[in-house]
């Protein structure tokens, strides 16, 4: 009885886990419509950690664009000591690619893909690259903090609308 026990209690930790972990990619699933999209996009740029975003990103739905170029700076992406930013260029770049497919897939006459959705987009690339850094080394915040301001002016000259 006491294994029999055990073993419930496991797959039951088990299943809790997964369903709390998986739950914002099953909230597309049932969509499928501008309004189920554009609020899947907006839990998973707004409303979500950046771990689960990372999470997320990884087991993406197919139905949405979860490819990234990393801020359009591979090369500068990260420094491995001062900062990483590869996370936050994923998410931002989740949200500029998504809200303009579905610019393309529902019409533009909604304005999905706008400057102030840009606006939005490139805010919470910053707020997420900022805690980034409040979490490094105080001796590296600075020189990471610097560099968020570098990305953020770079992505609101290179950026869409």
């Amino acid at each position: 009885m006491r294994s029999t026990t055990r073993v419930l209690v496991a797959v039951t930790s088990v299943l809790t886990v997964l369903s709390s972990a998986s739950a914002d990619h099953v909230v597309h699933a049932i969509g499928g419509s501008a309004g189920g999209d554009l609020a899947y996009i907006e839990h998973v740029m707004f409303h979500t950690s950046i771990a689960d975003f990372t999470w997320i990103a990884d087991h993406g739905d197919p139905w949405f664009d979860w490819t990234t170029d990393w801020c359009s700076a591979p090369i500068v992406g990260s420094t491995g000591r001062t900062f990483d930013f590869r996370a936050p260029c994923r998410r931002h770049d989740f949200g500029y690619r998504n809200l303009q497919l579905m610019e393309r897939r529902y019409g533009s006459g909604a304005t999905f893909w706008n400057a102030t959705s840009r606006r939005r987009v490139d805010r919470q690339l910053y707020a997420d690259m900022s805690a980034h850094c409040r979490a490094r080394r105080w001796s590296d915040r600075p020189t990471c903090l610097g560099w968020v301001e570098t990305f953020s002016a770079a992505v609101r000259v290179a950026g869409g609308p």
